[in-house]
């Protein structure tokens, strides 16, 4: 009989969703919006320390309300991390924007600072900056926000913060996504917390976030009838939705020590093994080690990334490699890179000897041990 399967990040229920789903049906509201949609964003800007929460369909329709907010059009250019999921570069196409894509620095894995000063050095100098950066928190890594924001910040260029990946992971106290103008979270299956799919921006704009929630219920205009002045998409999550996420954020903090406990014991079985380095925690951040991510060199482990991934396959076991970075993609061949130095693509790096690890919350010691056994194998011969 084969071995239970061992996901790479898969849901991991509080028990306490049901009691808010039961509410909606026991109130009748499984219309989209309702008591949960309400309680779930004021909750999470609690949790945040923000003004205020907007809850969508997905973390990609989050991102595409903040472009549509910030007024990118077909004429502009927005900067993007590269080592990210694409769901960070998406929605600047479907505003028909062009994408710039910006390279990592080895620190956090995250946006580089020297290749986004350069980038948009040459942005002012051919008299067109970009409308926005999209700041990736890759893994549940802070970038180096403080930073990054103070060289947008010097350009008068807004931030949008993807913490899609890296929520209640903090930056010098701070949550992570409450550092730019809009941060965008996730809740889809495999995230820290879910709702099975959905998103959110949170802000301290208060005026914006509420246009955000008119453009996503198909921007209708106060009127009787059905009046629509300009484009609005079927964006919103639905109350039932909700409920799972007021569920999850309930144990959003326990998750969080988690999941870095599946670090710890991964990086005391493989720490200190040459060749291996493990995704770093840059100082005064804590991340929430939404996955564990490492980089192994095979000239000086003898295994390779590849060769780990597809043993791990035979048990029944998820591995995956990093993200391949946007510039690598078919998708965005040609768009402008910045790498952060030059001859030196981290990204490209990273993503070439980058391997993530079974990491979910409810992996057990005992299945963990069984991964770690494996890779002990592999190195051993």
């Amino acid at each position: 009989m084969q071995n239970k399967r061992i996901f790479l990040s898969s849901p991991h229920m509080s028990g306490n969703e049901q009691k808010y789903i039961q509410e909606a049906f026991d109130l009748n509201w499984i219309a989209p919006l309702g008591n949960n949609v309400n309680g779930l964003e004021r909750e999470l800007a609690a949790y945040n320390s923000v003004k205020d929460a907007a809850v969508v369909a997905s973390g990609t329709a989050a991102i595409h309300l903040t472009l549509r907010l910030l007024d990118v059009g077909t004429d502009d250019t927005v900067f993007c991390s590269s080592l990210t999921f694409v769901a960070s570069a998406n929605p600047i196409l479907y505003q028909g924007a062009t994408p710039v894509l910006i390279d990592s620095e080895m620190d956090t894995w995250n946006m580089s600072p020297k290749a986004l000063e350069r980038a948009l050095g040459d942005a002012k100098e051919s008299g067109k900056l970009p409308k926005a950066v999209i700041i990736v928190h890759l893994y549940g890594q802070s970038a180096r926000i403080d930073e990054l924001v103070e060289i947008c910040d010097s350009y008068g260029v807004p931030v949008i913060e993807d913490a899609a990946e890296s929520l209640g992971s903090t930056y010098k106290g701070r949550k992570s996504g409450t550092f730019g103008t809009y941060g965008i979270l996730s809740f889809n299956g495999n995230k820290i917390i879910t709702t099975s799919g959905g998103g959110a921006i949170i802000s301290n704009d208060e005026e914006a976030l509420k246009k955000s929630r008119f453009l996503a219920t198909q921007a209708r205009d106060q009127a009787v009838h059905y009046q629509h002045s300009e484009i609005g998409y079927n964006y919103r999550m639905s109350n039932i939705v909700a409920g799972i996420g007021r569920g999850q954020l309930e144990v959003l903090d326990e998750r969080v020590e988690q999941r870095r406990a599946v670090f710890a014991r991964y990086y005391e079985a493989f720490g200190n093994v040459a060749g291996i380095k493990f995704q770093p925690e840059l100082e005064e951040t804590m991340s929430n080690r939404w996955l564990t991510a490492l980089t192994i060199d095979p000239e000086v482990t003898g295994v390779s990334r590849h060769e780990i991934i597809e043993r791990l396959n035979e048990e029944n076991i998820e591995a995956r490699p990093v993200w391949k970075p946007m510039h690598l993609q078919p998708l965005f061949e040609g768009v402008a890179y910045y790498p952060h130095e030059k001859g030196n693509s981290v990204s490209d790096y990273v993503f070439e000897y980058g391997l993530c690890l079974p990491s979910g919350s409810n992996i057990s010691v005992e299945e963990q041990e069984r991964v770690i056994g494996l890779i002990e194998e592999l190195l051993a011969k």
